[in-house]
Parts: C-alpha cells; structure tokens; sequence
C-alpha cells in the first residue's frame, strides 16, 4: 500500500497549484504538473485533464492569470501565474490544511485506553 499513488483530497490540488506557482513563478500546466509530481516523488500522477480542470478552476475564481506565450521547446502555451487575491487565498488555505494536519497527527497518534 505504501507505494500507491495517493488520491487527492477535494481542494488539495488548487492549493498545490497556487504553492507551485507562488514558489516558483510563472508556468505552463506541464511545468506545474511535473513539479508537483517531482516534490511528492512520483507518489501524486497528475494527467492533463486533471491540471488543466484545476486551472481553469482557479482562473474562474481570480486566483491565477494566464497568457499566451512560447515554451522552451518553442510552441504556443498558456503561462500562469498566482493573483494578489490567490496569494491571500493561499495563505488562509495553506494555514487551514496546517491545522487540519496537526489535529490528525494527533487524533493518529492515540494510543489504546488500558483497561
């Protein structure tokens, strides 16, 4: 089990692609799938439907900005970048999920009641 792929909770890739592009700047849907791929050590497979639904999501809401421009390998690509109102979201997401898994370290490292 342990070398399974992981699947994602619901919200959790928005806020991989917001920390990506905070982190690293502007970006192609690839580039921001294969980082986050290359920091889970393979454990998250993102397919292109996959991103590119999170993207679009995320340009609906005004969090990211995309434009057109030409990738390393000199083809047409849509670059995207993080908004000021996604790097707020960002930090009240990013601090959510930081709680949220403080509380579960804690609630997974009970121990049986003796009786």
């Amino acid at each position: 089990m342990a070398d399974s792929k992981l699947d994602l909770l619901q919200g959790t890739l928005d806020l991989m692609v917001l920390q990506t592009l905070a982190a690293m700047g502007t970006q192609h849907g690839y580039g921001i799938a294969r980082r986050i791929e290359q920091v889970s050590g393979e454990a998250i497979l993102l397919n292109q439907g996959t991103i590119y639904a999170s993207l679009v999501r995320l340009q609906q809401r005004g969090w990211i900005d995309a434009e057109w421009g030409t990738s390393d390998n000199n083809r047409k690509a849509k670059f995207y970048s993080i908004t000021r109102k996604g790097r707020s979201q960002l930090k009240e997401d990013a601090a959510y999920w930081q709680r949220l898994s403080e509380i579960m370290a804690r609630l997974l490292a009970m121990q049986p009641e003796q009786n």
